[in-house]
């Protein structure tokens, strides 16, 4: 008999609960206030307090699921950490255009020549002395780069050599605007790909959180994290690209509207204590925004659900 864990961390709670798998119901749930300063203090006392009352062993869980809405309250809100974006081979009004400039909040820009044509072939060699230069100036005054080439998703040759650089040079976590999505949009992917890098210590912090009291109370079991679009990633997966995990909390909602109630197409009303988030759930699964994720105001390339949000909440 196995048993799965899942845990979500909202901005002001965190809920636990354990699923018996064989039995397809709930056997236990708990929760705490969001501790924002030690996230490991809401979660271990929602989680160690959902087991007692499911009566089972730490070491009985078989699966550990994570969704939360930190990702996307902190970009709603402006949050997250100082980032430099690598521009490689656009222009001053690419740098304009999908709201990229808002989303930067003033952050360095370095804009480079390189980038590739439509075809994949190089449009201009990349500046790589000038990247070198211009990286060791920012020394620690950015957490981690974002990088974006004119036509990456066609070769994404450039942006893989000035990500292995400034990991060389700085050490700071890098994200590559190709490995995000392979749509086309450079100044859509740019925007995307400084999302993700403001996230990262976020997301690291809160997964870092759930692996201790994980391993303090002896659950020895997979850790997975909710996808904006519903799915389980890795949690390894998802401190590379934590822009996956906007919308993770709704997402994890309508999935267990689904499975709580057996409906395949429904209307789900998620009501927090902020906001009412609607879906929709068609043939089991939820409608994904075919145009990418919008939150706090940007339209990312990120694959999410399809939510209306209004400022109604349980306050």
């Amino acid at each position: 008999m196995a048993y799965f864990l899942g845990v979500d961390t909202g901005g002001t709670y965190t809920d636990a609960v354990i699923v018996d798998e064989a039995a397809t119901r709930v056997i236990g749930s708990a929760k705490s206030l969001t501790t924002r300063n030690d996230l490991a203090l809401g979660i271990g006392r929602a989680v160690d307090a959902a087991i007692a009352e499911a009566g089972v062993s730490a070491a009985e869980v078989a699966l550990v699921s994570l969704s939360t809405t930190l990702a996307t309250n902190a970009l709603v809100e402006g949050q997250g950490g100082r980032v430099a974006l690598v521009f490689i081979g656009f222009d001053d009004g690419d740098l304009e255009r999908g709201g990229l400039v808002e989303a930067l909040k003033g952050d360095p820009v370095i804009r480079l020549a390189g980038g590739h044509s439509h075809a994949g072939g190089e449009a201009a060699p990349l500046d790589v002395a000038r990247l070198r230069d211009e990286v060791a100036a920012l020394g620690d005054q950015v957490m981690g780069f974002a990088v974006a080439a004119r036509f990456a998703t066609r070769n994404p040759a450039h942006e893989v050599a000035a990500r292995d650089l400034i990991r060389q040079v700085t050490g700071r976590p890098v994200t590559c605007s190709h490995e995000l999505s392979a749509n086309l949009n450079g100044p859509k992917r740019a925007l995307t790909a400084v999302l993700n890098a403001r996230l990262i210590g976020m997301i690291d912090r809160l997964v870092a959180a759930c692996e201790r009291h994980l391993a303090q109370v002896g659950i020895d079991a997979p850790l997975m994290v909710v996808r904006g679009d519903g799915a389980l990633i890795s949690a390894a997966m998802v401190r590379e690209r934590p822009i996956e995990t906007i919308l993770s909390g709704p997402a994890a909602s309508i999935v267990g509207a689904r499975w709580l109630t057996g409906e395949s197409d429904a209307l789900v009303s998620d009501i927090g204590g902020t906001t009412t988030d609607v879906a929709l759930l068609r043939d089991g699964l939820p409608e994904i925004d075919p145009q990418g994720a919008r939150v706090g105001g940007f339209r990312t390339m990120v694959e999410a659900v399809a939510m209306r949000t209004t400022g109604l909440g349980g306050d």
